[in-house]
């Protein structure tokens, strides 16, 4: 009885609760991450990787040529309405240049056919770019640049970010909110000013996680305990 019981309140869950939850300790299902290469693939890889993990044993290994064909990334088609909210604890093996990377890519139909959301970094912090018109969030200005953090290399980072259908941007490094990493409908935000001029607020359709080189830029990334949610998850 308590078994039926269970089943059944799994049911009737609402759609919009979590999506996804994977440490990819059973494998990768290639089916439910697929890779992604826009366009063109040419040099970037994506493996399952047992020799390092966040926890358990597995993780997801990206491996990223430099230059934009050399880009590869896997991930998930679902993602919930409404708000969306996403942790990945992720390890880079290189630090970020001045060079314009991203290795979070996200399909965006408010911004049109074949555009992204993307996440990752240029004047060596992390940064969000609107693929249509070039946006960034925050301003590359000295100011601007100030209010980022870089990426630590060669060790787990637990990276948290929610997307509101306001246009809201959050994010989290080990918990830790972001300044420049943070737009919220209503409230000015002096190193945003590129970001809220915008009129684009998200709607993204699938969530990748890898490697986007704009430049020669080359890096191996590793993924785990990838969740997605409707409310914030954190870090534990």
């Amino acid at each position: 009885m308590f078994r039926q019981f269970a089943l059944l309140a799994l049911a009737i869950l609402p759609s919009s609760l979590a999506q996804v939850s994977e440490g990819f300790e059973s494998g990768w299902d290639q089916t439910a991450w697929p890779t992604y290469a826009a366009d063109c693939n040419q040099g970037g890889k994506v493996t399952l990787d047992t020799s390092t993990a966040h926890t358990g044993k597995n993780s997801m290994r990206v491996d990223g040529a430099g230059g934009y064909c050399g880009h590869i990334f896997f991930g998930t088609t679902k993602v919930p309405s409404g708000d969306v909210f996403v942790r990945t604890w992720l390890k880079a093996s290189k630090a970020l240049t001045d060079s314009h990377v991203s290795f979070i890519t996200m399909p965006d139909s408010a911004q049109g056919s074949k555009k992204h959301l993307r996440i990752g970094g240029q004047s060596k912090i992390m940064m969000y770019n609107h693929e249509s018109d070039d946006a960034t969030l925050p301003d590359l200005s000295p100011q601007g640049i100030a209010t980022s953090a870089a990426l630590p290399t060669g060790s787990w980072q637990c990276f948290e970010y929610h997307l509101g259908p306001d246009g809201t941007v959050e994010t989290w490094l080990n918990d830790k909110a972001i300044a420049g990493l943070t737009s919220k409908t209503g409230v000015a935000n002096a190193n945003a000013a590129q970001w809220q001029r915008s009129s684009i607020k998200p709607k993204v359709t699938a969530i990748y996680f890898g490697w986007e080189s704009y430049g020669g830029d080359t890096n191996t990334f590793w993924y785990d305990d990838i969740a997605v949610s409707s409310t914030r998850v954190g870090c534990t």
